[in-house]
């Protein structure tokens, strides 16, 4: 799904790249509130899965492939206002360092795969919410929907985007049937793939799923014959510990790390689902050389390392350092500033307490 340069023309692109900085500028006020001493790194390391877990192309049709989009995911994970961040960060490393996804295309891929993604899959998810019961169960099921519908709604707002500054003549129709279309199958794996993280982290961390805070699934004891509520679990049990967190944060690295530096290597080599689209109809012919062509680490490989393996597996393991370093760094910023602002507001209010109070 990532736009290159060259499909859409510079005045959409600068109006996407407009409404995208809103976008991020917005988020980074709200992620204060989402963020905390233990959210802050958890963000970073979601936008490392993120960008590992996009590097896994796997098969949707005949010669089509595609890859998670990641906005249902953090989102639900770490909240909206941050789960927009964590996208746009990943965008970002991509667009720089792996010259995936136009630099002048930046603002539309952060709107279509960042807000529209985060916005839409949030919307369903806590919609869900509201009828489902209040289990972790209901959590698993609700960020399945809100997944598996994301990834359409990016591809329409793709196409709205086209239609309003593509440079190519072609029938809006059919590339919007086209776009949908493949963009539904992906879409199902989006869902299981963000359905199953969520499962995973809910399983051992519920505390740490920013979407869960609150829902329990109480145990259930046998007594004569019927099933009962057990009694409450204590505070602690509930909310973990600071050693079960970094085990948590860990694990999610080393993950993070065997999929994109190992398992990457088996992923579908077919063009993902906008590439398929953009050559079948013939909107491909505008697209322009990446500024970042020369990168070493282009097109996920590490220049100068012959061997094919070895070359995307250490461009994998340094694209989740990257990530998971620039966006650990700007999550605690974040945090700190809350903090600051708090701490001033504290300030304040004490000082015009003792002035009253002389």
């Amino acid at each position: 799904m990532h736009v290159p340069d060259g499909f859409i023309n510079a005045p959409v692109s600068v109006a996407a790249g407009v409404a995208a900085a809103a976008a991020v500028a917005v988020s980074l006020r709200g992620a204060r509130r989402e963020l905390d001493e233990r959210t802050a790194p958890l963000a970073g390391l979601v936008a490392a899965f993120i960008f590992a877990v996009q590097m896994l192309n796997f098969p949707v049709a005949a010669g089509t492939s595609g890859h998670l989009l990641g906005g249902a995911l953090a989102a639900i994970l770490v909240g909206p206002y941050t789960g927009v961040l964590c996208v746009s960060v990943v965008l970002l490393m991509q667009g720089i360092l792996f010259a995936d996804g136009g630099l002048t295309a930046l603002g539309v891929n952060i709107t279509v795969m960042g807000v529209v993604t985060v916005v839409v899959a949030y919307a369903i998810f806590r919609g869900l919410l509201w009828i489902l019961p209040p289990t972790r169960s209901s959590v698993t099921a609700a960020a399945f929907a809100g997944a598996l519908l994301s990834v359409p709604a990016s591809a329409a707002a793709f196409t709205a985007l086209y239609a309003v500054g593509g440079t190519t003549d072609v029938p809006l129709g059919k590339v919007l049937t086209a776009m949908v279309g493949v963009h539904v199958l992906i879409g199902i794996g989006e869902a299981a793939i963000t359905a199953a993280t969520v499962g995973a982290v809910i399983a051992v961390r519920p505390d740490l799923v920013h979407a869960a805070r609150g829902l329990t699934t109480p145990l259930k004891l046998r007594v004569d014959g019927a099933l009962v509520d057990a009694p409450a679990a204590a505070p602690a049990a509930a909310t973990g510990s600071a050693g079960s967190t970094r085990k948590v944060w860990a694990t999610g690295l080393v993950t993070a790390l065997v999929l994109a530096g190992f398992v990457s290597f088996y992923a579908s080599a077919s063009p993902d689902g906008l590439e398929k689209v953009a050559a079948d109809k013939g909107f491909d012919e505008k697209v322009e050389d990446h500024a970042a062509a020369d990168s070493p680490l282009a097109d996920y490989s590490v220049k100068d390392v012959d061997d094919a393996r070895l070359s995307g597996g250490l461009a994998g393991v340094i694209g989740v350092g990257v990530t998971v370093a620039a966006g650990t760094g700007i999550f605690w910023a974040v945090r700190r500033r809350r903090g600051d602002e708090l701490t001033a507001t504290s300030t304040s209010g004490s000082a015009s307490t003792s002035t009253s109070a002389r």
